[in-house]
């Protein structure tokens, strides 16, 4: 029986509850947050690393790829990696060799080293966040997981607004160097945790020498190549590059190999029917559509500021630091004690309706707007993305075996890298795309015939001087005041493109079944009395 079993369902994963929980969980704190400064401090600082390695606008979007791309080759296969190793032999070594790395990296000037190291560290950023999960579920005691993954939720949206404010820092004060240097200091803290708290566990020999090394680099590679095609088609407008569509159909390829390969293997690594259940499929489906409606206040709040108002990283940080960086441990808390007494359901509509209220005041953005402007749609979204993110986790949890976690945790991590990725270049597609059409829709009212435009360009020759170079500096600001405002309806059309990715979260919860008994079922508010 245990054979059939193990036939179809894939590795078991056993739990090894450790005796210094605190230091677990601080550990798993520096962990997700490692990951989501990097990944947020590299995307928003590319500009200045640009400048400091001298690269073109086409090499500094390759060396983004290289920085993040290798995250989903090695993400997946993390928690089977952690099942066999145990979580000692695969984070201490991977949190120093990080660290040297991160020290190494701004001394380099070869570009081909320089790619190759920036690979070499994604990949060891990808165990980081996969680790975390694992460590929760395998090494904490059932009645702290609902901590452990208010814990690896909190690092959403605090990284992702620190992000502004450290880059701004380290440009203007430190220097772009410490866009690396900040793990010098934090990896090797978390292999001193983990020497001190993680318990030790023997190598499970036998699940190594059954090892579906095919499937996982199977799902590696095929992920990969997507995520290059995802982070790369706005650049190269998608389809029409030849690169994107051959990216595109490898991946695909793998995928449906790397599903074959999972039905007729002996011991499939990561086997399709892990996701069996409705619920399960519907709450990887929300952490999906929710990555779209979050991206109101991840991308298109900062990037209007930035776009439009031609702000600094530092000058925007301000309101995050103020709406979402302060106020989000006590929406974490409140999170976890929502979670704790009602249906992982009811704190989803909630958070989805926060975050869909947002991105509709957001579609109600003006060129006039200034950063304290988006105060209370930078509020509002922190408050939706906890409680959403919060309550999916908790949700795709209870309605999965604990012991098929490694399965699980593939899937987890190809949704949560994949989701981020398409999210953000559609979402860059449809700015570029909108403010064309804007563009062009407004720049038709600049011709020589309408009297609105004789008359501002006149009146803007008159100001701008009369030694003949008057008329050519109006036409460019009444250009550039044309380009701005298409921006500005182009990010207003993309918050209407947020909310609606709201509404089809909420439609999805509504699809949900109640979660079977676990130990993150909530308890009952009143306990019931024995007559």
């Amino acid at each position: 029986m245990n054979g059939a079993a193990s036939t179809v369902l894939g590795p078991l994963s056993q739990d090894t509850t450790t005796k210094r929980p605190i230091l677990i969980v601080a550990a798993l704190l520096l962990a997700a947050f490692v990951v989501g400064f990097d990944t947020r401090v590299f995307t928003v600082g590319l500009p200045d690393l640009r400048g400091a390695y001298g690269f073109g606008t086409d090499e500094g979007a390759w060396l983004a790829t290289a920085a993040n791309a290798p995250q989903i080759f090695i993400a997946s296969a993390v928690a089977w990696l952690m099942t066999v190793y145990g979580v000692r032999r695969v984070m201490i070594p991977s949190s120093l060799v990080y660290a040297a790395l991160s020290c190494a990296i701004p001394s380099i000037h070869n570009h081909d080293l320089l790619f190759a190291a920036h690979i070499g560290r994604a990949l060891l950023l990808g165990v980081f966040v996969p680790a975390t999960l694992m460590i929760i579920f395998r090494n904490l005691a059932p009645k702290y997981w609902i901590i452990g993954l208010g814990i690896y939720t909190l690092r959403i949206p605090l990284s992702q607004s620190l992000g502004f404010a450290l880059v701004g820092y380290y440009g203007d004060v430190l220097g772009w160097q410490w866009l690396y240097w900040q793990d010098v200091l934090v990896a090797p803290l978390i292999a001193l945790l983990l020497v001190l708290g993680a318990p030790r566990e023997p190598i499970d020999k036998s699940l190594l020498a059954n090892a579906d090394w095919g499937g996982m680099l199977l799902l590696g590679a095929s992920m990969t190549f997507i995520y290059i095609a995802l982070d790369q088609g706005n650049r190269l407008d998608w389809l029409e590059s030849g690169l994107i569509e051959a990216l595109f159909l490898a991946g695909g390829l793998l995928f449906l190999v790397f599903l074959i390969n999972e039905s007729v293997v002996s011991r499939p690594w990561a086997h399709a029917s892990v996701l069996g259940s409705r619920n399960v499929i519907l709450g990887l489906a929300v952490v999906t559509v929710f990555t779209f409606a979050s991206s109101a206040g991840s991308t298109l709040i900062p990037g209007i500021m930035q776009t439009v108002g031609g702000l600094r990283p530092f000058q925007i940080s301000g309101v995050f630091i103020l709406y979402a960086v302060m106020p989000v441990a006590i929406i974490v808390m409140l999170s976890g004690f929502a979670l704790t007494y009602f249906d992982a359901r009811v704190v989803l509509i909630v958070g989805l309706s926060a975050s869909g209220v947002a991105a509709l005041i957001g579609s109600q953005v003006t060129s006039d707007w200034y950063p304290d402007s988006f105060g209370l749609i930078v509020l509002l979204h922190t408050t939706g993305q906890v409680l959403t993110f919060y309550a999916s986790f908790v949700f795709l949890v209870g309605n999965s075996d604990p012991k098929r976690s490694t399965a699980m945790s593939a899937y987890i991590q190809v949704a949560r890298l994949g989701s981020a990725e398409l999210a953000a270049g559609l979402m860059g597609t449809w700015i570029r795309r909108r403010e064309q059409f804007h563009s062009n829709i407004l720049g038709a009212h600049l011709a020589n015939d309408n009297p609105l435009y004789g008359r501002s360009l006149a009146a803007l020759s008159n100001a701008l001087g009369h030694n003949g170079g008057g008329t050519a500096k109006a036409v460019g600001t009444l250009s550039a005041a044309v380009r701005s405002q298409s921006y500005v309806l182009a990010y207003s059309d993309c918050f209407i493109i947020a909310f609606w990715f709201s509404v089809a979260g909420l439609v999805l919860v509504a699809l949900m079944n109640a979660s079977p008994p676990s130990p993150l079922s909530p308890r009952p508010i009143l306990k019931p009395t024995h007559q």
